[in-house]
Parts: structure tokens; C-alpha cells; sequence
């Protein structure tokens, strides 16, 4: 499994994801989940995905060909689409797409399978968008009352999330929310797991303005979790009944 979780904030966007994947008890590994596609000062697109890696893979490398593809179009590339709306139209059709081969390859033996992605970006000119795209390849956007997106095992790190992020948010704080965040789904759900990858994108800028990559044992984010822990101990004991 997975955790992914995108903010659309005032000041930009922030994403963060996991890199752990889990097919059985004894085959755990690691694979990047976050994708970025940039015309910088032009357009930027990061997509983040969960759920089977047959199928996130298989559509991230079809929107590859299709972006180098001569022949590519508005209807085809999303780094020529001319709406960010239009680019989630087009991986949310792309998703659809693999999802439907690789599950009929997969009924004759009684299973299935199934990916989620969320998008963000901005393109020269337009607004930031962030959506949320479903195996079917329907999708919904983040709006000022619901201003971030999850995907994966997203219950653990969500109540955080729900008390600290507006879209005034700053972006800083905004870094500290998604790690707080994935903290809390690490500590409860052994199927997501380190590194982590994490980028930001200030709003108007059109590109990926800095990324990090947490490995596990990253001094700064073990000290933040120890300082949320303590925190949440020493505010648990001043609560009265």
C-alpha cells in the first residue's frame, strides 16, 4: 500500500509521498511515487499514485510516449493541454484505460486490481489546481473548504490534516503538516514505508521549486516526530475529565 498527500495553499502546493510497496508478507520494496513533468516558467504537472504497480506504471509510461510522441496533440499530451482540467481529462483516461486491460488479464485467475492518482500543477498564466483521480478515471478537485487531497492509507494521517490546514496555511508550515502527517500513517500502518519523497511548487513559479528525499533515519524528521510525540503526551495529560 501507499500514502500520498497533495495541499493546494495561497502560497503554492505541497506533495509528499511514500515509496514502499507490498505484494506479501515477504516481498516489500521500494519504488518512486511521485512523477514530475515541467516546461519551467510554462507548466508543471506532479502526479503521485497508489494502488497496483502494474497499472501506475503502465500509465506512466503511456503519458511518456505520449508527450514525445510527433504527433501529439491537446487531446493527447498533457504538457500541451490547454487547462490544467484538461490534463486530469487526459490521466484520468489513461488510468481508466490500463485499469480495464490489466483486469481482464487478471479475470481468468478470479482477481483484480486497481490505482489512484493525484495531480497537481499550474500552467503560465492559470490557476493551481490539485485532483484527485479514481481507478475509473472520474476525478475531483481540492477547493478552499477542502484544501488537500490523500490517496492510499490516508485515515491515519487525515485528522491532522483536518485541524491545521487552511489555504492561508504557510508553505513552511504547510511541510510540517504532510510530514506530521505521514508520521502518524508510519506509526500505524506497516504497509507504507521510508524514503519519502517531497516537493514543492510556489505558486506562478511553473516548476518544481525544491523536492527532498527522506531516508529512513533522517535526523530532522526524527526529531520533529520525536517533538510531535512529546507534544501530544504532555497536551493528553493536561486534558481534564
Amino acid at each position: 500500500m501507499t500514502y500520498c498527500v497533495g495541499l493546494l495553499l495561497n502560497e503554492g502546493m505541497v506533495c509528499l509521498s511514500d515509496t514502499r510497496t507490498n505484494a506479501g508478507l515477504d516481498n516489500i520494496a521500494t519504488y518512486r511515487k511521485m512523477f514530475h513533468f515541467e516546461e519551467p516558467g510554462e507548466r508543471v504537472i506532479t502526479i503521485m499514485t497508489a494502488g497496483s504497480l502494474s497499472i501506475t506504471q503502465t500509465a506512466i509510461a503511456r503519458l511518456r510516449e505520449a508527450i514525445e510522441d510527433p504527433s501529439a496533440s491537446e487531446e493527447t499530451s498533457i504538457m500541451l493541454a490547454p487547462t490544467l482540467l484538461k490534463v486530469a481529462s487526459i490521466i484520468g483516461n489513461m488510468l481508466s484505460e490500463v485499469r480495464r486491460e490489466i483486469d481482464e488479464k487478471l479475470a481468468s485467475m478470479n482477481q483484480g486490481a486497481s490505482a489512484s492518482m493525484i495531480v497537481a500543477g499550474q500552467r503560465r498564466g492559470g490557476a493551481m489546481r490539485l485532483f484527485l483521480i479514481y481507478p475509473e478515471g472520474n476525478f475531483i478537485e481540492a477547493t478552499e473548504d477542502t484544501p488537500f487531497l490523500q490517496i492510499g492509507e490516508h485515515k491515519y494521517g487525515k485528522p491532522l490534516l483536518d485541524r491545521v490546514v487552511k489555504p492561508t496555511t504557510s508553505l513552511t508550515d504547510a511541510e510540517k503538516a504532510v510530514l506530521l502527517s505521514m508520521d502518524s500513517t508510519l506509526r500505524s500502518n506497516l504497509s507504507v514505508g521510508m524514503p519519502l519523497d517531497m516537493a514543492v511548487i510556489e505558486r506562478d513559479a511553473c516548476r518544481v521549486s525544491r523536492t527532498r528525499r527522506i531516508e529512513a533515519g533522517d535526523p530532522a524528521f526524527r526529531a520533529m516526530s520525536e517533538a510531535w510525540s512529546k507534544a501530544l503526551r504532555d497536551g493528553f495529560q493536561q486534558i481534564t475529565v
